[in-house]
């Protein structure tokens, strides 16, 4: 089982948010996952970004992959530097 880290569309009509999932690769975009690790909504200025740092740095230490839009959105807030350090002190 490939665990992917990604998005899921919420809201309404033309007014969307988004939902960070860790999700198996083969299931739908807005179907089943198996936990939330963050939200994004593009549509306030600047767009607000939130993670379970921990939860996320979990999930990647276990193998799961982001897509390339959850990768844009962790190198915004950083949060890639950190997985990578808590490799490195692990390893």
């Amino acid at each position: 089982m490939a665990v992917k880290i990604r998005l899921t569309r919420m809201g309404a009509k033309k007014r969307p948010f988004y939902r960070i999932v860790v999700a198996d690769s083969e299931a739908p975009r807005d179907g089943r996952f198996i936990e939330i690790v963050g939200n994004y909504n593009p549509l306030t200025d600047p767009a607000e970004i939130t993670f379970k740092e921990d939860r996320v740095a979990d999930w990647m230490s276990r193998g799961a992959k982001p897509t390339q839009t959850v990768l844009s959105l962790l190198k915004k807030k950083g949060l890639i530097a950190k997985t990578e350090e808590a490799k490195k002190t692990q390893a």
